[in-house]
């Protein structure tokens, strides 16, 4: 059964394009957290793969804001409801699938693949409490079609195309962030983002993309990607969803994670304390890029590259926390909690 109404009016489309940006915004914490707790030197290939991820949710992301933009909307990314508390629902999905903040290993894999599941087939379009992501970006799409029919494009697609995000502002994926002015591009960018998670097709797990690490080799889809991950074997060119990964073998050092407290909290720590001073700078660079990030998408798409270069602090101020025991017997994270913008400096 469908879950949620049919996107026939304007306003709606808009406020499920927000929520599409909330949706893509809502996995780049975990990811990072599983991300940061690599150690490099010992774990390149897992830190290659869940990186490449997180940097096609960073395309997910403008790609969601482009097609706002292209329909008169404005994003919004600086505001509390894109960080609230983990653990935490998708925003609009599934209630049962919680979102954590933990190191890499065989929770983050399974959340992960929760996440990144493809769409059943024949799953229907689901606009809200989405069942997977591509059956909620179907819905957006039936959404698109049904307006442009009943309106015709020029009313839908009213947005200053000098607000788009193209390529020479992001540069840093495989995939291709399609600048959106009418319903061929608007259908591009929206199979763009879903191929990237869950294939080109039913029977495939490539994403029609070449891997950005391996120049000559196709690139699986997320949802491969973290499969190629938990059972320790690449996907060659011949498998197969059905058959899985038959490729090269992948090894994870487990002595090269970090053990990092999962969902960390500043309550967890003392004001003052080292650990909870690290996780405060952390939250204000962060809020300071989601807010950098609306600019770039609210009309000064040049301040993305700020935005990309301020997340070499925030790595740096992760790294660092990742290295500070805590009192769980592991060590400290990142919070990922909001500032409001009256309490930043």
């Amino acid at each position: 059964m469908s879950r949620g109404a049919r996107i026939a009016t304007l306003d709606s489309l808009r406020e499920h394009l927000q929520w599409a940006i909330e949706l893509e915004h809502s996995t780049l914490p975990p990811y990072l957290c599983a991300l940061y707790s690599l150690d490099p030197d010992r774990n390149q290939d897992a830190v290659e793969l869940v990186g490449s991820v997180f940097a096609e949710e960073m395309l997910h992301l403008a790609l969601a804001a482009n097609l706002l933009n292209a329909v008169g909307g404005r994003p919004r990314l600086d505001i509390p409801e894109m960080l609230p508390p983990h653990p935490r629902p998708m925003p609009h999905g599934d209630r049962s699938l919680e979102l954590s903040l933990v190191p890499f290993g065989p929770d983050s894999l399974d959340l992960f693949l929760r996440i990144e599941r493809p769409a059943p087939a024949g799953a229907p379009a689901e606009s809200d409490d989405y069942e997977t992501i591509g059956q909620f970006y179907a819905a957006i799409e039936d959404g698109l079609r049904h307006l442009c029919e009943q309106l015709g494009e020029q009313e839908v697609f009213t947005g200053d195309s000098a607000r788009q995000v193209t390529s020479t502002h992001f540069r840093h994926s495989a995939g291709k962030l399609v600048a959106v002015t009418e319903l061929a591009s608007a259908l591009e960018a929206l199979a763009e983002i879903v191929e990237q998670g869950e294939g080109m097709s039913r029977d495939e797990v490539w994403d029609g993309d070449e891997d950005v690490f391996h120049p000559g080799r196709e690139e699986v889809a997320h949802f491969y990607r973290f499969e190629e991950l938990k059972l320790g074997r690449r996907y060659q060119r011949g498998d197969t969803p059905a058959t899985g990964p038959t490729g090269e073998t992948i090894s994870v050092d487990p002595t090269g994670i970090h053990p990092m407290r999962p969902n960390p909290r500043l309550a967890d720590h003392a004001p003052g304390s080292p650990i909870r001073a690290a996780q405060e700078e952390f939250n204000l660079t962060y809020c300071g890029l989601l807010h950098l990030l609306e600019q770039a998408f609210d009309g000064s798409p040049r301040m993305l590259a700020v935005a990309v270069g301020e997340m070499f602090a925030l790595k740096a101020q992760a790294e660092a926390l990742l290295r500070m025991p805590d009192d769980s017997g592991g060590t400290a994270g990142p919070t990922f909690e909001y500032v409001p913008v009256e309490q930043r400096r």
